[in-house]
């Protein structure tokens, strides 16, 4: 299977992540939180599995650190919903911190610095 596609779902999956994370902040009642959460717990596998297909299917095992920051940065994405129900921070900042270590991560993917 060609690549692009897997970057396509890997791409789509990190909208419904970050898509997700807002509406479980932002949502107006629990049954449409609710559809977030499973929205974003689907997402969140998927980002995972497609991502280390491609990990390891390109060859890119041993070609640094990087991707091992990736999944740190998606513990933590994995780990926003928590801290949103139980109002750690307001939605407003947890959303904003969240779609930056989204942006680290695109980084991450596309330039592989380390």
């Amino acid at each position: 299977m060609d690549p692009r596609y897997f970057t396509l779902i890997h791409v789509i999956a990190a909208f419904g992540v970050v898509g997700s994370l807002g509406a479980i902040c932002l949502g107006p009642s629990e049954e449409k939180k609710k559809f977030a959460s499973i929205l974003h717990g689907v997402s969140l596998l998927l980002l995972l599995l497609v991502g280390l297909h491609m990990v390891f299917s390109m060859d890119l095992v041993k070609s640094g650190g990087w991707w091992h920051t990736k999944i740190l940065l998606w513990l933590a994405l994995g780990v926003a919903p928590v801290l949103a129900k139980r109002k750690v921070l307001s939605p407003a900042a947890l959303v904003s911190i969240c779609l930056v270590i989204a942006a680290f991560a695109t980084y991450l993917g596309q330039f592989k610095p380390f």
